[in-house]
């Protein structure tokens, strides 16, 4: 969505307030809705690049990043606005990137389901953590869990779900992103915390034990750049003896529909296959009927949809057929 002007800030925000915060995070329902009502932030946030640069995230993150108030509106408004400076420099430089490890146990019927060993390459890698769901545990339905690990991933399941008998294994993996963030640094993993959404209080905690299980791991490489611009040369790094999967989850929705098309084209003409996980609009020629509400993405594998998903990986639901 591109945004230049006041009234379309407000009508941004306020779509967000509704659509995607209500019922959710009554805390960021509550600030967007007032920020569309208030005409010098919405002024202010109309000064920075239009598209991803306004985006009601980005700004949430940026003012809990710096320290500031975010749980009523008086103290967030007069302390943004003092601070604006400061929240402007972090929207320009950072971007969000929700890395959710969690959404490795919807990954994961897809990938184990594949010929192995693998060689995965995920595109809006984010810090990398969803590269490594070798390296976790899963419970699915409340059952024992599968894999060895301190960190272990609950998630729901619906329908005939092929659920995996064995973890993946991966002989190679690698990332891109526009700007790929390191683990091991505190101002980078501090930024993905302040993405988190207030009122998930498991998720920063499972966030930061999937940042120490992996942090002993050789670190995936992650290529900084443009996701098409980059993959041809990084698929080709792949091993020749694993199976080549480019997966993905809610990315290409930050992508005009011609850079998307671009990008499938991009990816049918690689060896391997592809794995997207995104919202039903974002690739429209998947033939899938619309998700519920609480299944917002849409899982599918060579662009045949298999499942619907929860955007945290918290539950599936499986469409019939194989993996």
């Amino acid at each position: 969505m591109v945004v230049n002007s006041t009234q379309s800030v407000a009508d941004r925000y306020r779509e967000f307030s509704v659509e995607q915060a209500q019922g959710v995070s009554p805390v960021y329902a509550e600030l967007t809705a007032r920020i569309s009502e208030d005409q010098d932030l919405c002024a202010r946030i109309a000064t920075l690049p239009p598209g991803n640069k306004q985006q009601p995230n980005l700004l949430l993150g940026a003012v809990r990043f710096l320290g500031g108030p975010y749980e009523q509106w008086a103290p967030f408004r007069a302390w943004t606005l003092d601070h604006w400076d400061d929240v402007r420099a972090v929207m320009l430089e950072r971007f969000t990137q929700t890395n959710e490890p969690a959404r490795c146990a919807t990954l994961l019927p897809a990938l184990a389901a594949l010929p192995q060993p693998l060689a995965l390459i995920e595109v809006g890698a984010s810090a990398g953590l969803c590269l490594h769901p070798d390296r976790y545990a899963y419970r699915y339905n409340g059952g024992e869990p599968l894999g060895s690990s301190p960190v272990t991933f609950d998630c729901r399941t619906e329908g005939p779900v092929p659920l995996p008998t064995a973890l993946p294994k991966v002989a190679w993996r690698a990332g891109i992103d526009l700007n790929p963030l390191d683990t091991t640094d505190e101002e980078d993993v501090r930024w993905l915390q302040s993405l988190i959404w207030p009122g998930r209080t498991e998720r920063p905690r499972r966030q930061l034990a999937a940042i120490e299980a992996v942090r002993t791991a050789p670190r995936p490489r992650i290529v900084r750049g443009d996701l098409v611009d980059e993959l041809p040369a990084l698929a080709a790094e792949a091993p020749a003896d694993a199976t080549l999967v480019v997966f993905h989850t809610a990315v290409l929705t930050y992508l005009p529909l011609a850079r998307r098309e671009e990008f499938a084209a991009l990816v049918r003409g690689l060896p391997g296959h592809w794995i997207s996980n995104e919202h039903h609009t974002v690739l429209p020629w998947l033939d899938a009927p619309a998700p519920d509400d609480e299944h917002l993405l849409t899982l599918a594998v060579d662009e045949r949809a298999v499942a619907f998903t929860a955007p945290h990986g918290q539950s599936l639901h499986w469409l019939g057929g194989p993996a």
